[in-house]
């Protein structure tokens, strides 16, 4: 028959053998697998990893720098194109007024045009009247002249 404390000892002579800690050759086995795990991990997972995440963070700093450029180009468009406008408003104003200067110049010639054209008409329509009134005035003293030989003629026949 077994001892029961034969077999109890037995066993914990085995579970000690075999601990985390066991310093046999198993123990730089792992090691060697280890690193060859971390460089085969290196080679296939690792370095295409970083490679893809450095061309990203290229490609990222290289569409930031050209969308920045744009920007910068589109600001000084911009600006350029809001003095143009001003510039062309400016003229605009500038233009509008020399016309409106030049029409009422326009308008202030033809309404002085327009009153000596009156004055004219009046002094001619004056001198016509005048000359009518003279030619009335003599036609009625050459009327008069002849009613007053007519009314001579008959006072004196009768």
């Amino acid at each position: 028959m077994i001892n029961p404390l034969n077999s109890i000892a037995a066993d914990a002579i085995q579970k000690t053998e075999g601990g985390l800690f066991d310093f046999n050759a198993t123990l730089p086995l792992m090691v060697l697998q280890f690193l060859i795990l971390m460089i085969v991990l290196d080679f296939i997972f690792y370095r295409p990893v970083s490679k893809v995440l450095d061309d990203r963070d290229e490609y990222i700093r290289s569409s930031l720098t050209t969308a920045s450029a744009s920007l910068n180009k589109a600001n000084k468009l911009t600006l350029q194109y809001e003095e143009e406008l001003s510039n062309a408003r400016k003229q605009a104003q500038e233009l509008i007024r020399k016309s409106q200067k030049e029409a009422q110049e326009i308008v202030l010639i033809n309404i002085k045009k327009a009153k000596q054209d009156a004055e004219m008409l009046i002094t001619e329509a004056s001198q016509q009247l005048m000359l009518q009134k003279e030619q009335a005035i003599k036609t009625l003293e050459d009327q008069v002249d002849n009613l007053s030989d007519q009314i001579k003629v008959k006072l004196l026949n009768s």
